[in-house]
């Protein structure tokens, strides 16, 4: 599974909200969202966050698999993190 980088410049507030400061664009994420983009900031994997996550929430791996896919597609669409 891939390893994601995160720009130096994105602004993360404590609620979820980011700012692009290059593009100006904003978006918010729910709890899960922002723990998620703060394990890639932390240098996890896509591995390393289905363990992670499997261990903190009560999710099937299956799902969790799909859902974190789906996640990190729209990260990567967003240009919100870059693949390593």
């Amino acid at each position: 599974m891939s390893k994601y980088s995160v720009p130096e410049t994105l602004a993360v507030s404590d609620s979820g909200f980011l700012f692009l400061p290059n593009t100006g664009e904003t978006f918010t994420l729910n709890l899960v969202g922002k723990e998620i983009l703060n394990l890639l900031q932390d240098g996890l994997s896509e591995e390393e966050i289905v363990k992670h996550m499997l261990d903190r929430y009560d999710i099937d791996e299956r799902s969790l698999e799909k859902d974190l896919s789906d996640f990190i597609m729209q990260l990567r669409k967003y240009s919100i993190i870059k693949e390593e």
